[in-house]
Protein backbone atom coordinates (compact mmCIF):
# COMPACT_ATOMS: atom_id res chain seq x y z
CA UNK A 1 0.00 0.00 0.00
CA UNK A 2 1.08 3.61 -0.59
CA UNK A 3 0.34 5.87 1.74
CA UNK A 4 -0.74 9.32 1.12
CA UNK A 5 -1.45 10.76 4.70
CA UNK A 6 0.20 10.42 8.41
CA UNK A 7 -0.99 11.52 11.21
CA UNK A 8 0.97 11.90 14.38
CA UNK A 9 0.27 12.24 18.06
CA UNK A 10 2.34 14.28 19.85
CA UNK A 11 2.81 13.56 23.95
CA UNK A 12 4.44 9.92 24.31
CA UNK A 13 4.52 9.79 19.93
CA UNK A 14 6.47 12.18 18.49
CA UNK A 15 7.53 13.81 21.66
CA UNK A 16 10.23 11.81 23.81
CA UNK A 17 9.94 11.72 27.29
CA UNK A 18 11.91 15.06 27.66
CA UNK A 19 9.11 16.80 25.40
CA UNK A 20 11.39 16.64 22.04
CA UNK A 21 11.59 15.66 19.05
CA UNK A 22 14.35 13.84 18.03
CA UNK A 23 16.87 14.71 14.89
CA UNK A 24 16.16 11.51 13.34
CA UNK A 25 12.66 11.93 13.88
CA UNK A 26 12.66 15.29 12.06
CA UNK A 27 14.76 14.09 9.27
CA UNK A 28 12.50 11.02 8.34
CA UNK A 29 9.46 13.27 8.61
CA UNK A 30 11.05 15.93 6.16
CA UNK A 31 11.88 12.71 3.83
CA UNK A 32 8.31 11.34 3.47
CA UNK A 33 7.12 15.05 3.04
CA UNK A 34 10.00 15.53 0.02
CA UNK A 35 8.05 11.83 -1.36
CA UNK A 36 4.58 14.10 -1.57
CA UNK A 37 3.54 12.11 1.74
CA UNK A 38 1.15 14.39 3.88
CA UNK A 39 2.41 14.17 7.28
CA UNK A 40 -0.41 16.11 9.96
CA UNK A 41 0.40 16.75 14.07
CA UNK A 42 -3.39 14.89 15.55
CA UNK A 43 -3.12 16.01 19.02
CA UNK A 44 -5.04 16.93 22.30
CA UNK A 45 -3.23 20.15 22.87
CA UNK A 46 -4.15 23.19 22.07
CA UNK A 47 -3.81 24.42 18.31
CA UNK A 48 -0.89 27.18 18.89
CA UNK A 49 1.09 24.38 20.37
CA UNK A 50 1.09 22.35 17.87
CA UNK A 51 0.91 24.73 15.21
CA UNK A 52 4.88 25.52 16.23
CA UNK A 53 5.69 22.36 16.36
CA UNK A 54 4.92 21.33 12.85
CA UNK A 55 6.69 25.04 12.08
CA UNK A 56 9.52 23.60 13.73
CA UNK A 57 9.71 20.49 12.37
CA UNK A 58 9.77 22.46 8.70
CA UNK A 59 6.51 20.61 8.02
CA UNK A 60 4.36 23.29 7.95
CA UNK A 61 1.29 20.81 7.72
CA UNK A 62 -2.14 20.97 8.48
CA UNK A 63 -3.11 20.26 12.39
CA UNK A 64 -5.72 18.33 14.48
CA UNK A 65 -5.66 19.52 17.56
CA UNK A 66 -7.73 19.84 20.67
CA UNK A 67 -8.73 15.50 20.16
CA UNK A 68 -9.97 16.77 16.82
CA UNK A 69 -12.06 20.03 18.20
CA UNK A 70 -10.28 22.16 15.14
CA UNK A 71 -8.34 21.55 12.25
CA UNK A 72 -6.48 23.88 10.34
CA UNK A 73 -4.93 23.31 6.45
CA UNK A 74 -1.15 24.40 5.91
CA UNK A 75 -2.21 28.09 5.34
CA UNK A 76 -3.75 28.68 9.16
CA UNK A 77 -7.43 28.19 7.06
CA UNK A 78 -10.02 26.75 9.39
CA UNK A 79 -11.05 23.50 8.05
CA UNK A 80 -13.63 22.37 10.63
CA UNK A 81 -14.29 23.65 14.74
CA UNK A 82 -16.45 21.88 17.16
CA UNK A 83 -17.39 23.91 19.81
CA UNK A 84 -18.88 22.98 23.47
CA UNK A 85 -21.12 25.50 24.04
CA UNK A 86 -22.00 27.51 27.19
CA UNK A 87 -24.65 25.58 28.38
CA UNK A 88 -22.99 21.93 28.55
CA UNK A 89 -19.97 23.74 29.90
CA UNK A 90 -21.90 24.85 32.31
CA UNK A 91 -22.83 20.93 33.17
CA UNK A 92 -19.28 20.29 32.74
CA UNK A 93 -17.97 22.78 35.79
CA UNK A 94 -20.92 21.67 38.18
CA UNK A 95 -19.36 17.85 37.78
CA UNK A 96 -15.97 18.86 37.90
CA UNK A 97 -16.76 21.54 40.95
CA UNK A 98 -18.91 18.54 42.64
CA UNK A 99 -15.40 16.59 43.30
CA UNK A 100 -12.87 19.54 43.68
CA UNK A 101 -11.38 19.04 40.17
CA UNK A 102 -9.84 22.32 38.58
CA UNK A 103 -11.44 22.69 34.98
CA UNK A 104 -8.66 24.20 32.23
CA UNK A 105 -11.05 25.28 29.04
CA UNK A 106 -9.21 25.79 25.82
CA UNK A 107 -9.81 27.74 23.21
CA UNK A 108 -7.97 27.47 19.79
CA UNK A 109 -5.35 29.70 21.35
CA UNK A 110 -6.61 30.87 24.83
CA UNK A 111 -6.41 28.62 28.47
CA UNK A 112 -8.77 29.72 30.91
CA UNK A 113 -7.18 27.93 33.80
CA UNK A 114 -8.87 26.99 37.45
CA UNK A 115 -6.24 28.21 39.44
CA UNK A 116 -3.24 29.83 39.58
CA UNK A 117 -1.32 26.14 40.63
CA UNK A 118 -2.84 25.04 36.92
CA UNK A 119 -1.75 27.93 35.52
CA UNK A 120 1.82 27.36 36.41
CA UNK A 121 1.90 23.78 35.51
CA UNK A 122 0.36 24.57 31.81
CA UNK A 123 3.57 26.96 31.63
CA UNK A 124 6.36 24.87 32.83
CA UNK A 125 5.46 21.79 30.92
CA UNK A 126 3.46 22.98 27.53
CA UNK A 127 3.72 26.64 26.62
CA UNK A 128 7.22 27.83 28.38
CA UNK A 129 9.76 27.74 25.37
CA UNK A 130 7.36 28.60 22.48
CA UNK A 131 7.97 31.70 20.53
CA UNK A 132 5.73 34.57 20.84
CA UNK A 133 3.71 33.89 17.39
CA UNK A 134 3.05 30.92 18.83
CA UNK A 135 2.23 31.94 22.39
CA UNK A 136 -0.77 30.34 24.17
CA UNK A 137 -2.47 32.84 26.20
CA UNK A 138 -2.82 31.71 29.90
CA UNK A 139 -5.77 32.85 32.28
CA UNK A 140 -6.35 32.26 35.95
CA UNK A 141 -10.37 32.39 36.63
CA UNK A 142 -12.09 32.71 40.08
CA UNK A 143 -14.80 30.72 41.07
CA UNK A 144 -17.40 33.19 40.57
CA UNK A 145 -15.90 34.48 37.12
CA UNK A 146 -16.25 31.26 35.58
CA UNK A 147 -20.17 32.04 34.03
CA UNK A 148 -18.71 34.95 32.32
CA UNK A 149 -15.53 33.31 30.74
CA UNK A 150 -17.73 30.40 29.64
CA UNK A 151 -20.61 33.26 28.06
CA UNK A 152 -18.28 35.77 26.55
CA UNK A 153 -16.53 32.91 24.53
CA UNK A 154 -18.92 30.00 24.38
CA UNK A 155 -18.09 30.56 20.15
CA UNK A 156 -14.60 29.29 21.28
CA UNK A 157 -14.20 26.66 23.93
CA UNK A 158 -12.98 23.44 22.28
CA UNK A 159 -11.94 21.31 24.73
CA UNK A 160 -11.82 21.40 28.43
CA UNK A 161 -9.07 19.43 30.57
CA UNK A 162 -9.31 17.76 34.82
CA UNK A 163 -6.86 16.70 36.54
CA UNK A 164 -6.65 14.85 39.69
CA UNK A 165 -3.79 12.85 41.57
CA UNK A 166 -6.59 9.54 42.44
CA UNK A 167 -7.15 7.45 39.78
CA UNK A 168 -10.78 6.38 42.06
CA UNK A 169 -11.74 9.79 41.76
CA UNK A 170 -10.72 10.67 37.86
CA UNK A 171 -12.94 7.12 37.45
CA UNK A 172 -16.01 8.71 39.49
CA UNK A 173 -15.93 11.77 37.50
CA UNK A 174 -15.79 9.95 34.12
CA UNK A 175 -19.07 7.93 34.95
CA UNK A 176 -20.98 11.28 36.31
CA UNK A 177 -19.65 13.33 32.61
CA UNK A 178 -21.24 10.66 30.19
CA UNK A 179 -24.47 11.26 31.81
CA UNK A 180 -24.35 14.49 30.38
CA UNK A 181 -25.96 14.65 26.70
CA UNK A 182 -23.52 16.11 23.97
CA UNK A 183 -20.17 15.55 25.08
CA UNK A 184 -17.26 13.17 24.37
CA UNK A 185 -15.26 12.08 27.28
CA UNK A 186 -11.54 10.20 27.02
CA UNK A 187 -8.12 10.47 28.42
CA UNK A 188 -4.56 11.02 27.52
CA UNK A 189 -3.22 9.67 30.39
CA UNK A 190 -4.54 7.85 33.51
CA UNK A 191 -5.01 11.36 35.83
CA UNK A 192 -6.63 13.19 33.65
CA UNK A 193 -9.95 13.83 31.95
CA UNK A 194 -10.63 15.65 28.65
CA UNK A 195 -14.08 17.04 27.12
CA UNK A 196 -14.91 17.97 23.92
CA UNK A 197 -18.14 18.27 21.97
CA UNK A 198 -20.52 15.17 20.90
CA UNK A 199 -18.50 13.06 18.20
CA UNK A 200 -15.77 15.28 18.43
CA UNK A 201 -12.50 12.74 18.35
CA UNK A 202 -9.23 12.45 16.53
CA UNK A 203 -10.77 9.37 14.51
CA UNK A 204 -13.42 12.17 13.05
CA UNK A 205 -10.74 14.53 12.98
CA UNK A 206 -8.57 12.35 10.46
CA UNK A 207 -11.61 11.33 8.44
CA UNK A 208 -12.17 14.81 7.66
CA UNK A 209 -8.90 16.10 7.01
CA UNK A 210 -8.46 12.82 4.81
CA UNK A 211 -11.54 13.87 2.65
CA UNK A 212 -10.45 17.58 2.34
CA UNK A 213 -7.31 16.40 0.82
CA UNK A 214 -9.20 13.58 -1.36
CA UNK A 215 -7.21 10.75 0.18
CA UNK A 216 -8.87 7.38 1.25
CA UNK A 217 -8.88 6.18 4.61
CA UNK A 218 -6.96 3.05 3.64
CA UNK A 219 -3.91 5.46 2.00
CA UNK A 220 -3.58 6.93 5.87
CA UNK A 221 -1.82 6.04 9.07
CA UNK A 222 -2.15 7.05 12.43
CA UNK A 223 0.67 7.03 15.26
CA UNK A 224 -0.76 7.34 18.64
CA UNK A 225 0.04 6.05 22.32
CA UNK A 226 -3.07 7.27 24.94
CA UNK A 227 -6.80 6.59 24.62
CA UNK A 228 -7.83 9.78 22.80
CA UNK A 229 -5.63 8.53 19.86
CA UNK A 230 -7.74 5.13 20.03
CA UNK A 231 -10.71 6.24 17.38
CA UNK A 232 -7.53 7.40 15.05
CA UNK A 233 -5.75 4.23 15.19
CA UNK A 234 -9.20 2.23 14.69
CA UNK A 235 -10.20 4.72 11.51
CA UNK A 236 -6.96 4.43 9.41
CA UNK A 237 -5.77 1.79 7.31
CA UNK A 238 -2.98 1.25 9.49
CA UNK A 239 -3.38 1.98 12.79
CA UNK A 240 0.01 2.27 15.14
CA UNK A 241 0.54 1.75 18.62
CA UNK A 242 3.52 3.20 20.31
CA UNK A 243 5.68 0.30 22.05
CA UNK A 244 4.94 2.45 25.12
CA UNK A 245 1.27 2.16 24.89
CA UNK A 246 -1.09 0.41 27.48
CA UNK A 247 -2.05 -2.81 26.46
CA UNK A 248 -5.42 -1.80 25.64
CA UNK A 249 -4.02 0.25 22.93
CA UNK A 250 -1.81 -2.15 21.61
CA UNK A 251 -4.48 -4.53 21.07
CA UNK A 252 -6.73 -2.09 18.66
CA UNK A 253 -3.47 -1.30 16.62
CA UNK A 254 -2.53 -3.08 13.14
CA UNK A 255 1.04 -2.52 14.24
CA UNK A 256 2.97 -1.67 17.44
CA UNK A 257 6.51 -0.06 17.15
CA UNK A 258 9.36 0.84 18.97
CA UNK A 259 8.70 3.50 22.18
CA UNK A 260 8.82 7.52 21.85
CA UNK A 261 12.48 7.32 23.58
CA UNK A 262 13.17 4.49 20.64
CA UNK A 263 12.33 6.55 17.60
CA UNK A 264 9.26 4.48 17.06
CA UNK A 265 7.39 7.13 15.06
CA UNK A 266 10.85 7.38 12.40
CA UNK A 267 11.28 3.63 12.62
CA UNK A 268 7.02 3.74 11.27
CA UNK A 269 7.96 6.04 8.84
CA UNK A 270 10.67 4.21 7.64
CA UNK A 271 9.10 0.61 7.16
CA UNK A 272 6.15 1.93 5.64
CA UNK A 273 6.52 5.10 3.94
CA UNK A 274 10.16 4.70 2.81
CA UNK A 275 10.18 1.22 2.37
CA UNK A 276 13.27 0.69 4.29
CA UNK A 277 14.07 -2.58 6.00
CA UNK A 278 14.54 -2.32 9.44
Amino acid sequence: MDYKLVCIDMDGTLLNSNKKVTEETKKVLLEARNKGVKIAISTGRIYNNAAFYSKYIGLNSPVIAANGAIIKDVNDKEIYKGVIGYDTCKKVLEVLKKYKMKPNFHTHNSIFCGGILEKLFIYLFITRGIPSDYKVKLYSVKDNEWDKVLLDNQSEILKCISIHTSKEVVKKVREELKQIKGIEVSSSNMLNIEINAESVCKGKGVEILGEKLGIKKEEIIAIGDNENDLTMIEYAGLGVAMGNAPQFIKDKADYITATNNQEGVSKVIRKFILKENI
